[in-house]
């Protein structure tokens, strides 16, 4: 059946970062203490809050992220567009957490770089396959199946990307779309962003709800 939209308010980055840290504290203390790899990727956000540029996700969006994945157990990752790594963190310390990996695409060397770097000093580079690379090209070719997907690249290209990764997506899987407001929020999303959404909605295959609490993020799940 087709999806229906459903918008949530906004919350500062800052705010949902304090806030995220502080739950996660609570549920160590009722399950399984923090791991070192916890320590080391906290503190890593800590320090670059607020700083991410270059088209990276808010926090909040990244908190998103990772807790669909938990909340799944998903372990197969595809991420269009890396930016500098700011959500692709978020994904991969989710993944640490199930036994999954993240492929991630960028085309720009200079960010995929920078992404690596980060990666590494978030303590993540091993849940990773950052690959330099035309996502309009190899996403075509990816000859593997996936479970979780954020794409963050092109907006006008969005439609194109899902036609490419839909038939590779496992049953319950989740597509994510980022930069996505729906009609009636009072907000805009980006160019192609409108049109990406009216065509998910409209098919019977998946059902999508958009997350309006920070960046917009369309969360499609194949029936």
């Amino acid at each position: 059946m087709k999806g229906n939209i459903v918008s949530m308010g906004a919350v500062t980055c800052s705010m949902f970062f304090i806030l995220f840290i502080q739950v996660l504290d609570l549920q160590s203390q009722k399950t399984a203490p923090k791991t070192e790899l916890d320590k080391k990727v906290e503190a890593f956000l800590e320090d670059y809050e607020g700083k991410w540029r270059d088209m990276n996700v808010p926090a909040s969006d990244g908190k998103l992220l990772y807790d669909i994945i938990l909340k799944n157990g998903y372990t197969k990752g595809l991420e269009i567009g890396t930016s500098t790594g700011h959500s692709a963190i978020w994904i991969a310390w989710a993944f640490s957490k199930t036994g999954g990996k993240l492929i991630t695409i960028d085309i720009d060397e200079t960010r995929h770089k920078q992404a690596l770097a980060n990666l590494k000093e978030a303590g993540l580079l091993d849940y990773v396959d950052a690959r330099l690379a035309d996502a309009h090209e190899l996403v075509k070719e990816l000859n593997v199946t996936f479970d979780f997907v954020f794409s963050d690249a092109d907006k006008g290209w969005y439609i194109n990307y899902f036609k490419d990764v839909a038939p590779k997506l496992e049953s319950g899987g989740c597509f994510t779309v980022h930069n996505v407001r729906p009609k009636g929020t009072g907000q805009r999303g980006m160019r192609g962003t409108r049109e990406y959404l009216e065509y998910v909605l409209g098919l019977d295959t998946f059902t999508t709800t958009v997350d309006n609490s920070g960046g917009g993020l369309a969360i499609s799940y194949k029936n």
